[in-house]
């Protein structure tokens, strides 16, 4: 039984980077919203924690790039793989890119949410509700008209709102309710997370994936860890080999990490991430709009989930804030997101399915231990073809910038 009924312009369901950058701008327009999350927190680890030099720019039109360069990151200058005789290619090479940032920043995404839920609050229309989950959508006169919601101690019931953000991921409650069902592509793998330590004076800089016999890797150099991503093929489940297959194979992949794979006491150390590519036709019914995973789940090819669905939240907050101060957009307002979107996230989706098919299709196959040979000759003969995947993934096909309303002056770091 639903015991109380709330109203606002605007929920979000949500508390992501999509659901956080869109209620943050929309309370800058002087909306009201309501951002949900069901976790009492934003603690969990092996979230997407690359912040691409798009969202870089972002956070200093918002006047919080001073405060987010203050928590504890790395930087990734390039993206590349070593080649056979110990040189490296770089497939993406950032610092090639005219921006005040040219580099992605490596953060855990629970210090950037906190970040921008620190902002969020000191506008006057938002409010964030934690530990408050949808549980399904209101509908009234054939159109959304809010969500029902549960909180973690039982409490239930409904905010009307004249318009529903979906920003819930890639298994979107909301999307399912609304009959929404995105088009799925071809994935040949999944990835088993886990973190080893990292020793003082260890390089980083660039992302360098390793691939040796059917085996993929892709360690992330974080301030004081690697954050390593191993990548299996689609439905293989790497619990029932044991933790000693999984450590065998991490160091025959990587054998700079023997000294320390012991680190990894069980498969409990390893989380797993089923890999979806998908895009939704249509991303908005009447009421609701789709953004960020729910809308299109991407691939973590490049690292670039976070700043796409950054991308989407400004969109459709710069399209929306006029619409919601006027009471309920229409479907059409709606539908100006997506067409907005819809390239920018092909370009990357294109991208993405090609590094699929070209690489790491041919090394779980076994046919080769890193990019085709025609690739790596072109990159070779040609460095400056590195420009353009750094520009596709770093910026996008179209960079979205902090609309007038939601920009402020740098906040200072507090000492």
């Amino acid at each position: 039984m639903v015991e109380m009924t709330e109203r606002t312009g605007c929920v979000v369901i949500g508390g992501g980077p999509a659901g956080m950058v869109t209620g943050l701008l929309l309370a800058r327009a002087g909306v009201e919203v309501t951002v949900l999350e069901k976790h009492a927190d934003f603690l969990r680890d092996f979230r997407g924690d690359t912040v691409h030099p798009s969202t870089l720019t972002l956070l200093d039109e918002l006047g919080l790039g001073e405060k987010f360069h203050a928590l504890p990151h790395s930087e990734l200058t390039a993206a590349g793989f070593p080649e056979e005789d110990g040189t490296l290619m770089k497939l993406a090479d950032f610092t090639r890119l005219k921006v005040p940032h040219p580099y992605i920043a490596m953060v855990p995404q629970w210090d950037f949410l906190d970040l921008l839920a620190e902002s969020a609050r000191k506008e006057p229309t938002f409010v964030q509700r934690m530990e408050t989950e949808c549980t399904g959508l209101v509908r009234e006169h054939g159109r959304v008209a809010g969500i029902t919601y549960r909180t973690s101690a039982g409490e239930t019931g409904e905010i009307r709102a004249d318009l529903v953000i979906a920003a819930d991921g890639r298994w979107s409650l909301a999307r399912r309710e609304a009959g929404l069902v995105p088009r799925e592509y071809d994935c040949p793998f999944d990835v088993w997370w886990f973190r080893l330590s990292r020793g003082e004076g260890e390089e980083g800089g660039m992302l360098l994936p390793k691939m040796r016999d059917r085996r993929f890797a892709v360690p992330l150099p974080r301030p004081d860890f690697y954050q390593v991503a191993y990548l299996a093929p689609k439905g293989e489940d790497l619990r029932k080999q044991g933790i000693e297959a999984f450590r065998d194979n991490v160091t025959q992949i990587c054998p700079e990490f023997t000294d320390r794979v012991h680190e990894l006491e069980t498969m409990d150390d390893v989380k797993f991430l089923d890999v979806r590519l998908n895009l939704l036709r249509k991303w908005h019914v009447e009421g609701l709009l789709c953004l960020g995973d729910a809308a299109h789940a991407m691939s973590p090819i490049g690292g670039v989930g976070i700043n796409l669905a950054v991308q989407d939240a400004v969109a459709a907050a710069t399209l929306l804030a006029e619409p919601l101060r006027r009471g309920r957009p229409s479907a059409a307002d709606l539908a100006k997101v997506r067409s907005r979107r819809l390239a920018p996230t092909l370009m990357v989706q294109g991208l993405q399915r090609l590094m699929h098919r070209t690489v790491v299709r041919g090394v779980m196959n076994g046919k080769r231990n890193g990019p085709p040979a025609p690739m790596i000759k072109a990159f070779a003969r040609f460095p400056r073809l590195s420009y353009f995947p750094a520009r596709l993934l770093g910026l996008g096909l179209r960079p979205e910038h902090a609309p007038a309303f939601a920009r402020r002056p740098m906040e200072p770091v507090q000492r």
